[in-house]
């Protein structure tokens, strides 16, 4: 999670056991510190550290010419490459002016989650039928491969390691006790609709609500690290990995027609 969140640009702290959270208060307690809703607090990831308050910080200066100085002397020794890991462009950029010599992991399945792309996603694994999942693939296709050119771009020559989709389907759609909770709402509201408009809508939102749930039912696993994921996604949706990896090719023609 830390590391996530640092290729993020967020600091992270995890697993602070003496943490205790008080949803119904709005609160949070480590021993008799109580910090509320709104209080400032200051994080510091490098050193897994909380502070109470706003304090007071800078953006670092990787051009710093002492910093530089001292990381050139250790160029002249180091037998190690430094890689990163980046799943977009921006990424991408901000690893290169830290110095990193490639892309060591581009998780793909971090482009899925986008706002503009997730409905694709998403009817990709609700539908039964193949014509219907390659029209949502097909729509995901010119997105991966600017996704790819665009890493293609930013590393200039450098090397590139793509992961194919990995995580379990599951994560892309909603959550189950969510969508459990809603059909409860769905079917209260359902019995004090008004009028056969209204009732009719509930239905139609009830049904669709089903149909997912029924779907994520299907998709629960009793350890997704271990289940329908990595090469054995690619087996059950062979079109998903052909449709990356046209999208990988795809932008390796294009950045090379450009001259890189």
């Amino acid at each position: 999670a830390a590391l996530v969140a640092r290729q993020f640009g967020k600091p992270a702290v995890v697993g602070v056991s003496a943490l205790e959270i008080n949803m119904v208060k709005r609160q949070m307690s480590v021993n008799d510190q109580i910090i509320k809703e709104g209080d400032w607090i200051s994080i510091d990831g490098t050193v897994g550290e909380l502070y109470v308050g706003k304090l007071k910080t800078m953006v670092s200066d990787i051009k710093d010419p002492w910093l530089m100085k001292i990381l050139s002397w250790a160029d002249e020794f180091r037998r190690l490459g430094v890689w990163t890991n980046a799943d977009y462009p921006a990424d991408a950029q901000r690893a290169r002016d830290y110095g990193a010599e490639g892309i060591g992991l581009c998780r793909t399945e971090h482009m899925f989650f986008e706002a503009e792309r997730l409905p694709f996603v998403q009817k990709m694994i609700m539908t039964d039928l193949p014509s219907e999942r390659r029209e949502a693939l097909d729509a995901l296709l010119p997105f991966q491969r600017e996704d790819f050119a665009g890493l293609f771009r930013v590393m200039d020559g450098l090397p590139v390691i793509i992961r194919l989709i990995d995580p379990p389907l599951h994560e892309f759609l909603p959550n189950h006790v969510d969508l459990l909770r809603d059909l409860s709402d769905l079917k209260i509201r359902l019995k004090d609709a008004g009028t056969l408009e209204e009732i009719d809508k509930l239905l139609d939102k009830i049904e669709k609500e089903k149909h997912i749930l029924k779907r994520v039912e299907s998709l629960h696993e009793s350890n997704p690290m271990l289940g329908l994921r990595g090469v054995r996604l690619g087996i059950h949706i062979p079109e998903l990995t052909i449709m990356q990896v046209r999208a990988i090719f795809e932008a390796a023609c294009m950045v090379t027609k450009e001259g890189i």
